[in-house]
Order: structure tokens, then sequence, then C-alpha cells
């Protein structure tokens, strides 16, 4: 087997699977359509709702559990609980969550500051943010802290930066992500979804080879882990393609990437098939048993 060969197999193993993804829009149509007959009075399962975060960028690779999902409501919602004395947000939360407990009564609901919360026994974990539509296509959204507030976001153009960069890389943008979050989930790397896309969307817009195919995504692993090494440990902060959002550090990705980075260099040495068990033997080092034997 060759480079390109492994990393097709790989791609196989970290991409989610098919049963999952029908479990979770089973799961998920029975949300929005819970939602849309409580607050629009409509039969749709599909409609006023999408999926964001990295489910809805498609970045998520094998091992997801948390799922985001934005469900939009009437305007005449939003000024209904902006009327509230005090905190309608939080209101506005239980009004959601009181809605999907008619489906899923047995299941765990919480809130969480601006997400209604819906944990399922098999540890998959549904995260629903309430929004309202704005003119210029950003959402705003419910935020029931200290006190309550709106707050104002833009997953669309998330979802579409990273969608538009995608083709303009031969689509190795999001296989890129997928592949990092199989190496932050191996080393357990505080390092959240958010800014694995963001620094991946930095990278390969100037990356050489961003065009090739999968006899180089050896090469993008190697290089995008150098780049992650490189980045300014007191930086704190990156802005989200698309929407600008500020995507925090959560613990020091740089040390773990620039020890990877130094197993990655030794795995590229090993291109020829002959040496092809040692190759794999040293990506293993870097991805765990995610990458083929």
């Amino acid at each position: 087997m060759s480079v390109a060969d492994d990393f097709i197999a790989f791609r196989n193993n970290y991409n989610i699977g098919k049963d999952l993804i029908a479990s979770i829009g089973v799961r998920y149509r029975r949300i929005t359509g819970q939602l849309n007959k409580d607050f629009w009075n409509t039969t749709s399962d599909t409609a006023h709702s999408r999926y964001v975060g990295s489910y809805g960028r498609d970045t998520a690779a094998k091992g997801v559990s948390d799922l985001d999902v934005a469900y939009c409501l009437p305007a005449s919602v939003y000024h209904q609980y902006n009327a509230y004395q005090g905190n309608g947000q939080s209101a506005l939360l239980q009004a959601v969550k009181n809605s999907i407990a008619r489906t899923y009564p047995t299941s765990k609901l919480g809130g969480d500051g601006q997400v209604v919360v819906l944990s399922f026994a098999d540890g998959i974990i549904f995260e629903i943010l309430p929004v309202f539509e704005n003119i210029a296509g950003t959402w705003t959204y419910p935020n029931s802290n200290n006190g309550g507030s709106w707050k104002e976001c833009n997953p669309k153009a998330e979802i579409r930066a990273v969608h538009e960069r995608n083709l303009l890389v031969n689509r190795n943008l999001k296989a890129l992500c997928r592949m990092m979050r199989v190496w932050r989930d191996y080393k357990k790397v505080q390092i959240s979804g958010a800014l694995i896309d963001t620094l991946a969307y930095q990278f390969i817009e100037t990356w050489p080879n961003r065009d090739k195919s999968y006899a180089f995504h050896d090469y993008m692993a190697r290089d995008f882990l150098k780049y992650m090494n490189d980045q300014d440990s007191n930086k704190t902060y990156w802005r989200m393609p698309g929407s600008g959002s500020y995507v925090y550090r959560t613990g020091p990705f740089g040390y773990h990437a620039g020890i990877d980075h130094k197993n990655a260099v030794y795995a590229c040495n090993f291109q020829s098939d002959e040496n092809a068990a040692s190759r794999r033997a040293s990506w293993r080092t870097v991805f765990g048993p995610s990458f083929p034997i």
C-alpha cells in the first residue's frame, strides 16, 4: 500500500459512520418536529433548524458526541421574552426545554447559559441554541447568565467560509480538520474543534500542496503540526473564519504539536512500499489506533 492508500484507509476510519449519522438525523428531526409544532404550528421536522458547530461545518470526526443545533424562532417570540422584567432569556430557554421534553420526557434535559442540553444514554449530547434571524443574516440568541442579555452570532458565515475554502483546496481542508481531531483526542490535547478549524483554515490558504491528493496528506499533517507549534504561545485568541468570532486557547497545544511534528517528520521519511510497515507504525504514534496497520 502507498502513502495515498494509507491515508484513504485512515479517512475511512476517521469519518463518522453511516449508522451514527442516521441515528443523529432521527433525533434531530424529532427535536425539530416538536419545536416546530409548538412554536410555528407546523408539522415539518426540518424547517427552521440546522446543524452548527463542527457537525454543521462538516469537520467533525468519528467519535463525535456533541451536536450543536440552532433553532430559529418567530420574531414574535423574541418580543414576548424581551418584554420580561427579569431574565426573559432564561424563561425562553425554559420554554424550549419544555417543548423538547414532550418528545424526550425521560432523557436528561438541562440549560447551560445559552443552550438547552439534551443528553442521551449512549453519550450523544444535543445542544440546542434558540435564535432569531436578523436582516443582516446574523442570529440573535439568549444569554441567561448575569441577569440575562441578547448576543449575536453568525455560524452560517463560518459554515460557508469553510465550505468554500474546502472546495478551493481539493477538499483537503475538512480532511485536515478531521485528522487533527483524531490527533487531539488520542493525545488528549487541550484545543477546541473551533480552534483546529480556524488554524487549519489559515494554514491551508498558503500551503504549497493544498490542491494535491491523498498522496500528500502525510506532508499536510506534518506541516500543520509545525504550523501549530509555531503559533505564539502567549496568544490567547484567534478569529473564526467567516464570522470573525473569538476562538480562545484552552491549553498548551503547541507543545504537543511540536513533539508530534518530529514524529511526523520521521514517518514521512518512509515513502517507499518496502518501508510501509515502518511508516504506518510511525503514524500510529501520532494518530493512534485509528491509523491503519
